[in-house]
């Protein structure tokens, strides 16, 4: 029978080496990507995959800190999409 601290650690693995392919594809969408939007959208994803690997960091190490840094990550990836976005299509952030 494995151990609970086991199975814990080899999900913990599965998931940090999808996430980081995750990141790997999303980098690669963002260089090959043919129009502006796709770009947006790969860095997007690309701001989802760090906040789920420094969470996964945070469990893995059992330390609280990395929560409030993805919150952050989170955070600024939340206005730096929106404002990328707006310039985009309008050609300024700030009207």
């Amino acid at each position: 029978m494995i151990a609970a601290a086991d199975l814990l650690n080899i999900a913990l693995m599965v998931t940090f080496v999808t996430l980081a392919l995750g990141q790997i594809l999303s980098m690669v969408r963002l260089v090959i990507g043919p129009t502006p939007a796709d770009r947006i959208l790969a860095l997007d994803t690309m701001v989802i995959n760090a906040l789920g690997l420094v969470v996964l960091l945070g469990i893995y190490q059992g330390v609280q800190i990395y929560f409030e840094v993805a919150l952050l990550i989170a955070m600024l990836g939340f206005v730096s999409t929106v404002a990328l976005a707006r310039f985009i299509l309008r050609g300024d952030i700030i009207e």
